[in-house]
């Protein structure tokens, strides 16, 4: 019987990281690429990895990059994976726009990459890849977004996860590999990264009841997001390369919330009720029985071109992959701030 081997493209990120214990759990030989950096940055893996000098390692780590072909042609050679999660990515909205040129790169040749690898290895038929894509590419595109939405890319992020999820399907068809897609909604949880505004907003609450920070800042609290959760959608991507035959799938919970209730229920669930006054820059989120301010508004956090609501339907999914999203909105942001507060 042969072996399950994934490799996994940012393994020591939020998605890759769950992804990669999920596998675990179901016997697979666990391979991820991660960046030769002067700091291991592999915290979120610490507890599943083990010396390679123990017996029977099942997960393995690989020095690559997705802006260096060679590395990748590389690890693939050596691994032999039989499914590969692609989840590298610089997958920060805002600073897509610093940094456009890097982000295309990364995210949109560096998918092309691996897809070239798979191709000039001669494994089309032996290699499941699926491309981690986002909901960012619909853009403006009004709510609920499904796979055959209009894609209207409102960042240089959406626009390269774009260019990724296209080029995916063109190698699916044009030399019949089994290329799949999973458009992901927003999906968090306690090893969200620290700057993206859901971790901000839990970290944030946690660091002022531990008295290290006065204020939370924050940009656009009317933006509109469906948010999951993170060890739902890794189940997700699994189940994607499962099926039959490659295809695409939006990944969703089908409920939105902006940024400003996401806000409320954190700090309903330290015991605070937040109220808002003011307009704009100038607008503020306080306590009405203390008169203490908690949150104000900055500036520099909105993004030159705003993103207003995404919301989408995961009917496809549920109908033929038989997946919903199981963990409740609320429990997530729990899960995330009992993380926080614990730390």
């Amino acid at each position: 019987m042969k072996k399950n081997i994934a490799l996994i493209t940012g393994i020591t990120g939020q998605d890759g990281s769950i992804l990669a214990k999920f596998l675990l759990k179901k016997n697979y030989e666990v391979h991820g690429i991660k960046r030769r950096s002067s700091s291991f940055n592999t915290q979120r893996i610490d507890d599943i990895y083990n010396d390679l000098h123990e017996p029977n390692p099942q997960l393995f780590l690989h020095y690559g990059d997705l802006t260096d072909f060679s590395s990748i042609i590389n690890v693939i050679k050596k691994v032999k994976p039989i499914e590969i999660y692609n989840l590298a990515a610089q997958s920060h909205v805002q600073v897509s726009f610093e940094t456009p040129e890097y982000t295309a790169n990364a995210d949109a040749i560096g998918t092309l990459r691996i897809l070239e690898a798979i191709r000039i290895l001669n494994l089309t038929k032996s290699i499941k890849f699926y491309q981690a894509s986002t909901s960012e590419m619909y853009g403006s595109t009004p709510p609920p977004q499904n796979e055959n939405s209009p894609m209207k890319p409102a960042s240089p992020y959406g626009a390269a996860k774009l260019y990724a999820h296209w080029i995916t399907k063109n190698y699916r068809t044009s030399y019949n590999m089994f290329a799949s897609t999973g458009i992901l909604f927003n999906h968090e949880g306690p090893s969200r990264g620290e700057t993206f505004v859901s971790r901000k907003i839990t970290m944030g609450i946690a660091n002022i009841l531990k008295k290290k920070q006065k204020y939370l800042y924050l940009g656009n609290l009317d933006a509109f997001r469906d948010w999951g959760d993170a060890r739902d959608y890794a189940k997700a991507m699994w189940k994607i390369l499962q099926y039959k035959k490659p295809d695409d799938f939006v990944i969703a919970t089908g409920k939105s919330y902006s940024v400003r209730k996401f806000v409320e229920i954190s700090f309903s669930l330290v015991g605070i009720k937040i109220s808002w006054k003011g307009k704009g820059l100038k607008e503020i989120g306080y306590d009405k029985k203390t008169n203490r301010t908690y949150i104000k508004i900055d500036a520099k956090y909105f993004r030159p071109q705003e993103v207003d609501h995404l919301r989408g339907s995961f009917k496809k999914a549920n109908r033929i992959l038989g997946w919903k999203p199981e963990i409740k909105f609320k429990d997530m942001i729990k899960d995330m701030l009992d993380k926080d507060l614990g730390d």
